[in-house]
């Protein structure tokens, strides 16, 4: 199965940047080196001023979604992540959710195979 998330190259702070990752995301989004990338960000800040580019690369860092931890495989995990890094509360109330129907499932599972028609059936295959 293809990874879900080349597909679909979205921004990302990357988890083993130097500081907050910033810089080897966007090289990692341009798919440029990420020792252009910093270097372009230090020509910036000599260019302009050392205070308008530390506010940028912070509130780059605030805004930009961390990258995820494994590759996403397919669309769901794709919606999971992304209400993951915008609504944790609400992306723990899914995994509740989809909890709740498997532990329901299994119990129905359980139930028929405990049962007495179960066995009966079973020993009647064997006999």
């Amino acid at each position: 199965m293809k990874n879900y998330q080349a597909s679909h190259r979205q921004l990302f702070r990357s988890r083993d940047g130097w500081i907050f990752g910033v810089c080897k995301g966007l090289a990692n989004y341009f798919e440029v080196s990420v020792f252009w990338t910093r270097l372009g960000f230090i020509f910036a800040i000599m260019i302009s001023a050392l205070v308008p580019m530390l506010i940028i690369y912070i509130v780059a860092a605030i805004f930009m979604k961390p990258e995820p931890m494994i590759p996403l495989v397919n669309p769901e995990d794709w919606d999971f992540y992304n209400s993951y890094t915008s609504d944790r509360h609400m992306a723990i109330n899914r995994l509740r959710e989809k909890l709740d129907t498997l532990d329901r499932r299994t119990q129905r599972i359980e139930a028929v195979l405990g049962s007495k028609e179960h066995e009966w059936e079973q020993k009647m295959k064997q006999a």
